[in-house]
């Protein structure tokens, strides 16, 4: 299945990334014992103002959910002041996990950012399955921190993969 761009200014795009985010941040709220999880509470419209960059996955067939032809999973990321790629969410429609398609997404995003950037990523530190998955891919885990009573982030840094020109 292609990575391609995805365009929240169009209403089925917008309405599905939102939905897959809501579906996936639900299950990483049971993975880590907080449902206080921004992305879960956000609107659609808040979504779509957001500054970010994003990239999907569809499955095949022609209907909704991931199984059928609609979003298998996406990415968002924006890039920060210093150059650093920010990996900003990156979520999985439950009908598609364990399928490789967050490692097809992520993969996506570093074969096409700059190679002289750093790529940083956070997640919740007891979500063992996107911890493997950055840990798979390079990336080195840096301080646990916590934003909120009762949640653990784990940050993880993939270092620039060729030196700056």
């Amino acid at each position: 299945m292609p990575v391609e761009p995805l365009d929240l200014a169009d209403d089925a795009t917008a309405a599905a990334v939102h939905r897959v985010g809501r579906a996936a941040y639900a299950v990483e709220a049971e993975l880590i014992g907080f449902d206080g999880i921004p992305a879960l509470r956000e609107s659609l419209a808040e979504m779509r103002e957001r500054p970010l960059r994003w990239l999907g996955i569809r499955g095949g067939g022609g209907g909704e959910s991931g199984e059928d032809g609609g979003l298998a999973g996406f990415l968002a990321w924006e890039e920060a002041a210093d150059g650093t790629v920010c990996v900003d969410r990156l979520c999985v429609d439950p009908a598609w996990f364990r399928k490789g398609v967050a490692s097809q997404l992520l993969r996506a995003l570093l074969a096409g950012a700059p190679a002289d950037r750093p790529v940083t990523v956070t997640t919740g530190a007891a979500n063992a399955p996107a911890v493997a998955l950055y840990e798979r891919l390079g990336f080195t885990r840096g301080e646990d921190f916590s934003p909120a009573p009762g949640l653990a982030m784990a940050s993880f840094t993939l270092a620039p993969r060729a030196p700056r020109a």
